[in-house]
C-alpha cells in the first residue's frame, strides 16, 4: 500500500478506505463541476448533459475500479463494484434526490421511455454477454457455470453503447437551447483533468485496501465489490444528483443516474476485459446472475415510479430506500453465511 510505505494490516486498510474515499469525493467534485460548465458552454440539452457528460464524469470512479481490479487479477471485485454501484444508484440516489427536492421530482417521457428503457436493454445485454461466455467458453478446471469473457464478447456491450451515443447525438443536433459561453473554458478543461488524476490515485489505493480486507476476513471478491467499492465509488453520483435536485434540475438528476449506470454496464466492464494482457476474464454466473436479477428488479421498480404521473413522490422515495435496505440485509446475510443464495467465489 502506497508503494510499501504502509503496513498491510486491516486497521491501515480501513483507514486508507476512508482517506481514499475523501480523495475520490474531491476529485469527482472537480470533475462534475467542470463537466457541468463545459456542457453549458457547448449548449448541450439537460437530458444529454446529465446522461452523457455528467454521467460519464461521475462514473469515472467505477471505470477506474474495474481497470485496477482487472490489472490486479481480481476482476470479479470490480464487476461486483459496478453491479453494487448500479443498484445503489437506482434505489438510493433517486430516493435522496426526491427527498432533497422541493416537492416531487418531475420527469418526462424522454427520461422514462428513452433513458430508463435503454438502461433496461443495457442490463439485458450484459446478462446475454455473460451467458454467451458460460455457454460457449466454459473456464477450464473451474466449477460449473464459470465462463470466460473474451475481447470479442466484450465488444457486444460497447457496440450497444455506440448506439446510445448515436441516439444522444441526434438529440443534440435537434436542440436549440441557449449557449452559456465561459471565458475560463481552459481552466474548466484543466479542472477536469485534475479531477480525473485524483480519482485515479484514490481508486488505485482503494482497491489495494479492499484486497487486504478480503484476504484478512475471507470475504468473497464479488461481495466485497458490492459492499465496499460500490459505496465509495457511488458518492460522486449521489452528490451531483442531490445537488441538481435541490436546484430544481430533476431531469439532469435522473439523467445522471440512468446515464451513469448505462456507462458502467456497457463501457466500464468491457474495458476491464480489453485491457487485461490475456484478453480473457472468468465470470461466475452463479454469483453474477442473482445480483443482476436484483438490479433488474430495482430498475423495474424505479421505472414504475417514474412513469406514474411522470414524477417521483416522497412516498416513492422512501419505498426505494426500504428496497435498498432489504438488499443490504441480504448481502450481509450472504457474507456471514446465514443464507446461501449466491455461490461463494
Amino acid at each position: 500500500m502506497l508503494g510499501g510505505l504502509l503496513p498491510s494490516s486491516p486497521v491501515v486498510a480501513v483507514s486508507m478506505i476512508v482517506v481514499t474515499t475523501g480523495v475520490i469525493w474531491v476529485g469527482s467534485g472537480w470533475l462534475e463541476s467542470s463537466a457541468e460548465q463545459l456542457s453549458a458552454h457547448y449548449g448541450l440539452p439537460p437530458v444529454v448533459q446529465g446522461s452523457i457528460v455528467v454521467a460519464v464524469g461521475s462514473s469515472f470512479p467505477e471505470l477506474a475500479s474495474v481497470v485496477f481490479t482487472a490489472l490486479a487479477g481480481v476482476f470479479e471485485m470490480g464487476v461486483g463494484g459496478i453491479v453494487g454501484s448500479a443498484i445503489f444508484n437506482i434505489l438510493v440516489i433517486p430516493a435522496l434526490a426526491g427527498l432533497a427536492a422541493t416537492g416531487n421530482i418531475e420527469t418526462n417521457r424522454t427520461i422514462v421511455y428513452k433513458e430508463a428503457q435503454f438502461y433496461m436493454i443495457a442490463v439485458a445485454a450484459l446478462i446475454i454477454t455473460f451467458s454467451l461466455g458460460v455457454i460457449y467458453l466454459p473456464a477450464p478446471n473451474s466449477p460449473e457455470l464459470v465462463g470466460q469473457i473474451t475481447r470479442p464478447l466484450a465488444v457486444i456491450p460497447l457496440l450497444l453503447y455506440g448506439l446510445y451515443l448515436f441516439i444522444q447525438w441526434q438529440d443534440v443536433s435537434e436542440y436549440t437551447g441557449e449557449v452559456e459561453l465561459n471565458d475560463a473554458i481552459g481552466r474548466q478543461w484543466a479542472l477536469l483533468a485534475g479531477g480525473l488524476l485524483l480519482i485515479l490515485i484514490g481508486v488505485e489505493q482503494l482497491v489495494g485496501a479492499v484486497e487486504i480486507l478480503t484476504d484478512a476476513f475471507g470475504i468473497p471478491e464479488f461481495l466485497a465489490g458490492v459492499i465496499i467499492i460500490a459505496a465509495a465509488t457511488s458518492l460522486p453520483d449521489t452528490l451531483v444528483s442531490v445537488r441538481a435536485a435541490r436546484e430544481g434540475k430533476g431531469l439532469t438528476s435522473l439523467g445522471n443516474v440512468l446515464g451513469s449506470n448505462t456507462f458502467d454496464l456497457l463501457v466500464a466492464i468491457p474495458i476491464g476485459v480489453l485491457i487485461i494482457p490475456t484478453g480473457v476474464v472468468s465470470i461466475n454466473f452463479a454469483v453474477a446472475v442473482p445480483m443482476l436479477g436484483v438490479l433488474t428488479l430495482a430498475t423495474v421498480l424505479l421505472f414504475a415510479f417514474l412513469r406514474t404521473d411522470l414524477s417521483l413522490t416522497t412516498t416513492e422515495a422512501y419505498a426505494l430506500l426500504v428496497a435498498y435496505g432489504i438488499f443490504v440485509a441480504w448481502v450481509v446475510a450472504e457474507t456471514v453465511g446465514v443464507v446461501d443464495l449466491v455461490a461463494a467465489t
